[in-house]
């Protein structure tokens, strides 16, 4: 009986340290992307973007992405791709209003996805 106590106990406590890691995890790494991205935007915004900061703020989010899909679903980080990517190509063609169009949606992502999954009431009724 007391056993079955403390191994109870142990479990919701290690649960617990789990979703506090990942709670934290998310909101650095999303947080680093958002900012990134904030970047990018203002450059687009005035007309200073080129290739070379588009394509760093994409490298970033391909090494960001292969961890964070142990903790998102795939959707949510295949929606990111896509409208990062369609950014991009609008940045290419110098196409600024629909770029930033673009990065708008993908820094609300960013700001949104984390507390979607954060340990919260909402989250888990």
């Amino acid at each position: 009986m007391v056993k079955s106590i403390c191994l109870t106990l142990a479990a919701v406590v290690l649960c617990a340290a789990f979703f506090v890691f990942v709670d934290i995890y998310l909101g650095k790494e999303f947080g680093e992307f958002k900012g990134a991205v904030e970047t990018l935007y203002e450059k687009v915004e005035d007309g200073e973007a080129n290739i070379g900061d588009a394509d760093a703020v994409r490298a970033m989010w391909t090494g960001k992405k292969s961890k964070l899909q142990m903790f998102i679903p795939h959707n949510d980080i295949s929606y990111v791709d896509y409208r990062l990517n369609e950014a991009f190509s609008y940045i290419y063609t110098k196409d600024y209003p629909l770029a930033l169009a673009n990065l708008e949606i993908v820094k609300k992502m960013a700001q949104n996805l984390p507390d979607n999954y954060r340990l919260k009431l909402e989250n888990i009724f």
